[in-house]
């Protein structure tokens, strides 16, 4: 079977080997700072951000080197200090390996700190006040989704949510970098989910870990224990009890709307990641200038979590890991069910970046494509309840619509109906590209109606030009017209 033996439950997901130790139990390691740092502008949802500085500028760790671009965008800080090289396209890490705008900084090998601001007592700061600061420090959603973490505070507070459930299930195999956080430092983390108790106005806060990480919860609980107000729960280890609306569900009882958003049932979820940056930001004004990654899989020499500072390349960080025991298979950033495959080494560390796996054949399993045999476990399979056997034969038809209308856009592209398919249909790419097709459709059309509009006010403005010029050419005739009638009558000539 591969990588991991198969299989599914009666209820939803599925149950892979974890292969998260002996990572996990390794003690976090620190990277020594490249001699460059390359900071990819689009690094989180929405915009990207824009320059701050000019090439040949001198900046220390935690300065401000780009800004936020819209309502939906997140500021980037120099991980080090030293000196901006360029500012230019470098390899993005993703699949397809085009080009992104970054920023690219020299160290000075100093590791110098710029000047920080930070707060003793976060409580006393107005909800609003505290949206603003995490928004200085370009803190995201440190689980994957990369969203700005100020925009999901300022819209919970206004729109009144109960309950903040914190994500520490971590329910994707080989990654284990939440797990060791919540070990390393519960304390902060805690003290950063009551800050964000207090931004958001929630009463209560729900900490989903799964029970496969006794020392996280053990070590979270004895962190918690002071405040009634901060709920550790353990949850079943299920892939992808992760997901936001599976975590919701099992929490709270309440499930989302398939076409709503978890605000609707009076809940915000934010990654156990995103609580200890925000813990940074406002009581040290620490900017998010590095993250835990986890370093797994057959191929790497010395597995394990290392904090890396964002910018750094994946060939730094492997060989930080002490390098490549045999060429790998598929190089991965993430995890292995919703992860990207890499081109190659020598793309950046981004916020995002949760994993770095360097896979050997027999892990990644690749089997050659069958008939489906209709027999259903990607049905059971699916946290949603979708029918992924249905969406895929509508999609192979060239039937989008009826995809969509079975649920495709419910899809969270979690792989675990793939996973569980004896046939080896690679079900998430199908819906992956039906999802691409769909937009781009979308773009067409919402070209296609910025064209038509732009045709029409062109046509209504020949239209007034023409109007304006037939009202001014009988308005002039009139003119002329009574000008010869008034001089006939001074004259006493006939007009």
């Amino acid at each position: 079977m591969g990588l991991m033996e198969k299989c599914f439950t009666r209820a939803w997901g599925v149950h892979p080997e974890t292969h998260k130790r002996p990572a996990a139990d390794v003690p976090t390691r620190t990277l020594p700072v490249p001699e460059r740092l390359y900071v990819s502008l689009s690094q989180h949802l929405g915009a990207p951000a824009r320059p701050a500085v000019l090439v040949g500028q001198k900046v220390r760790k935690g300065d401000k080197i780009a800004d936020p671009q819209g309502a939906v965008s997140a500021a980037l800080h120099a991980p080090t200090s030293g000196t901006i090289v360029a500012i230019g396209e470098i390899p993005a890490p993703h699949p397809s390996g085009l080009p992104v705008l970054a920023i690219t900084l020299a160290s000075d090998g100093k590791d110098e700190w710029t000047d920080l601001e930070g707060c003793a007592d976060p409580f006393a700061l107005a909800p609003a006040e505290i949206s603003q600061r995490v928004a200085a420090a370009g803190v995201v959603g440190l689980g994957g989704a990369t969203f700005p973490a100020a925009v999901k505070l300022s819209l919970s507070a206004k729109a009144k949510v109960r309950t903040l459930i914190i994500n520490g299930g971590e329910c994707e195999p080989y990654l284990s970098c939440d797990d060791r956080l919540m070990r390393d430092a519960a304390a902060a983390c805690v003290d950063g989910i009551r800050i964000m108790l207090h931004a958001t106005g929630a009463s209560t806060a729900l900490v989903g870990i799964e029970d496969d990480k006794p020392e996280a919860i053990a070590a979270m609980r004895e962190a918690a224990r002071p405040y009634a107000e901060v709920c550790i729960r353990p949850v079943p280890a299920r892939y992808p009890m992760g997901s936001e609306k599976q975590l919701i569900l099992t929490l709270t009882g309440q499930e989302v709307p398939a076409d709503g958003r978890p605000g609707d049932v009076g809940v915000v979820v934010h990654n156990i990641g995103t609580a200890r940056a925000v813990h940074a930001a406002i009581r040290h004004g620490e900017p998010l200038v590095a993250r835990l990654v986890t370093v797994n899989g057959a191929c790497i020499e010395a597995p394990g979590n290392i904090l890396v500072p964002i910018g750094a390349l994946v060939e730094d960080v492997l060989a930080f890991a002490g390098g490549l025991a045999a060429p790998p298979a598929r190089l991965i950033m993430g995890g292995p069910m919703m992860g990207l495959a890499l081109p190659h080494a020598r793309v950046p560390v981004v916020k995002g970046t949760s994993g770095i796996l360097a896979l050997a054949a027999a892990e990644v399993g690749a089997r050659a494509t069958e008939p489906c045999i209709r027999c259903a476990r990607c049905v059971r399979a699916c946290p949603i309840g979708l029918l992924p056997l249905d969406m895929a034969r509508r999609i192979a038809a060239g039937d989008l619509s009826g995809a969509v209308r079975i649920g495709l856009k419910d899809c969270i592209a979690c792989g675990a109906c793939a996973y569980v398919c004896p046939a080896h249909i690679p079900l998430v790419q199908y819906f992956a590209h039906a999802k691409g097709e769909l937009a781009a459709q979308e773009r067409a059309r919402l070209r296609a109606e910025a064209t038509k509009k732009l045709a029409q006010a062109r046509t209504a403005r020949l239209a007034r030009e023409a109007q304006e010029k037939a009202e001014l050419a009988a308005r002039r005739k009139a003119e002329r017209a009574a000008a010869t009638s008034a001089t006939a009558s001074d004259t006493g000539a006939p007009a």
